[in-house]
This record gives structure tokens, sequence and C-alpha cells, in this order.
């Protein structure tokens, strides 16, 4: 599996939570179009293909490399 630096996790987790946030208030389709190529990124660099499974897997490794 390939493993993304901790920093670069951690970006891509804030973008997409913070892009979900953003959707639900704007319900844009620009805002639509950026979180689904953040949660695509972040779902090849966890090796998953959903964003909730992304950001736990995510979490996860962010931890681990914290250790």
């Amino acid at each position: 599996m390939v493993m993304a630096y901790p920093s670069h996790l951690r970006e891509l987790v804030e973008r997409c939570e913070t892009l979900k946030r953003r959707l639900a208030a704007d319900n844009s389709a620009e805002t639509a179009r950026q979180l689904e190529d953040s949660a695509y990124t972040l779902c090849v660099l966890t090796g998953t293909r959903q964003l909730d499974a992304a950001l736990l897997a995510a979490r996860r490794q962010m931890a681990q490399a914290m250790r």
C-alpha cells in the first residue's frame, strides 16, 4: 500500500472535511467537484473507495506515523 506523508494526509483530511461542510451549506456544483477531486485523491492514497473509509484510514495512518 502507498504510504503518504502524514502532512499530506492531514491537508487532504482537512480539505475534505471543510468541503463537506461547505457543500452542506451552499450545495454548489463547484464545491461538489472540489470535494470529489479531493476525496478521490484521499481514496487513492489510502487504498479505499469511499470518503468515510478514506478519512478513517488516513487518521489511522497519521496516528501510526506519530508513534
